[in-house]
């Protein structure tokens, strides 16, 4: 498919790139973007990277491989493509260049696309090529809908039932816009079970809720997915934080009589003011970063979800200040230990926040998981964990592109 432009009137008319993938098989976006990258800028080959569920590593689709890791520091060009969400170029020891772009949709990152040229292309060419990698990005997540083979990509190793379900659920990874950045990680990732977290942008409002589930395996998630179904009805019939929860708590006490619950928070932010309402249904944990402070926000608790019939719930409030890091964590992270050490909530966690607080909030989630893991004394996790964080840049600080996330709102 070649770029075309056509007059109507003063306004030129584009063609994108995007009509190829819609045109694509959905199991074949990856070799179509390799046609294209061929035909249209002279590439040598082109390879796609995704992220397995962990965010430890790239994972080629074309061609079968090792994948590359995100774990080791090594400075391999597509981890740090995909760290910085920036292009990053290195020569190639047979000649020509080897160019990695962010594959990244609304801030959640899918991937790298890397593209080898001989020689090295022109300015133009690569705003080309990166504008390939936003729109395969986007066809990527349609894709999922209809075809099994990225998801099998992802894979480091097959996922229990419960997790199944979990990821299915989730509503991604990332959320960018103009004034905050959102991001989320479940763990262990492979085998979740009842934790969870969702979240959905309108009209200048961010609703985020994270569930800290009762119970373990296929049961915990269930539940969970019927808690998190039930306040997503609620949300789009128009309701508030208040109706969520008492819909969602009604709907889980009318299926298990009180015998389940799920702990959750639910917060709703004005992303123009900072302000955030709030409600604590025996929630898992909130921190916030303001500087070099991390200190736990207190609120008045309210019954879990589903514990007493019609339970009724209140909102509390809270502003945030321009550059204000927002963390929500789990009973599974902020008690997990060794068993020989104090949990991690006490002093590791705020530490590993802190050391983090430079960092955007994909790469911050992903360290502080590192720290829990390590603080773990690398034992396998006795309990679930969910971190979501959250930055409010204030109005002053946006930025037009999102701070290079591809696809952004």
């Amino acid at each position: 498919m070649q770029q075309q432009l056509q007059s109507e009137g003063d306004l030129p008319v584009v063609a994108p790139a995007g009509r190829a993938f819609l045109d694509s098989p959905p199991d074949q976006l990856a070799e179509t973007a390799d046609r294209l990258a061929r035909a249209e800028l002279g590439a040598r080959r082109l390879e796609v990277l995704l992220a397995d569920y962990r965010l430890s590593g790239l994972w080629p689709v074309i061609s079968a491989g090792k994948p590359t890791s995100l774990m080791d520091g090594a400075a391999a060009g597509s981890q740090r493509c995909f760290r910085s969400q920036r292009r990053i170029v290195e020569l190639l020891a047979e000649g020509g260049c080897r160019w990695h772009l962010p594959m990244t949709i609304w801030g959640d990152r899918i991937g790298v696309l890397r593209v080898d040229f001989d020689p090295e292309p022109a300015e133009p060419t690569l705003r080309r090529a990166q504008l390939i990698a936003d729109e395969l990005a986007l066809a990527l997540r349609a894709a999922d809908q209809c075809t099994d083979r990225y998801r099998r990509s992802r894979r480091q190793e097959r996922l229990s039932m419960a997790a199944e379900l979990q990821w299915e659920l989730l509503p991604g990874r990332a959320l960018t816009g103009v004034t905050y950045r959102l991001a989320g990680q479940l763990e262990p990732a492979y085998t979740i079970g009842g934790d969870h977290f969702d979240w959905s942008v309108e009209d200048r409002r961010l609703i985020v809720t994270v569930l800290n589930g009762d119970g373990w395996g296929l049961s915990a998630a269930l539940l969970t997915s019927l808690t998190v179904n039930a306040m997503r009805n609620a949300r789009r019939a128009g309701g508030n934080l208040v109706e969520q929860a008492e819909l969602a708590s009604d709907t889980v006490y009318s299926h298990h009589r009180g015998e389940r619950h799920v702990a959750t928070l639910l917060l709703d932010v004005d992303l123009d003011s900072g302000r955030v309402r709030a409600v604590d249904a025996g929630s898992p944990r909130a921190l916030l970063v303001r500087g070099t402070t991390v200190r736990p926000l207190e609120f008045e608790q309210q019954m879990p979800l589903g514990m007493f019939p019609e339970t009724r719930y209140e909102e509390q409030e809270f502003d945030l200040e321009p550059g204000d890091r927002l963390f929500v964590v789990s009973d599974g992270v902020h008690s997990a230990g060794s068993g020989a050490s104090a949990p991690y909530g006490d002093r590791a966690m705020p530490r590993a926040m802190r050391a983090a607080r430079l960092q955007p909030a994909g790469e911050a989630v992903g360290a502080v998981m590192r720290e829990m893991y390590a603080h773990h004394a690398g034992s396998g996790l006795r309990d679930d964990a969910v971190i979501v964080c959250l930055d409010w840049l204030g109005p002053a600080r946006a930025e037009p592109d999102g701070g290079r996330g591809g696809v952004c709102p």
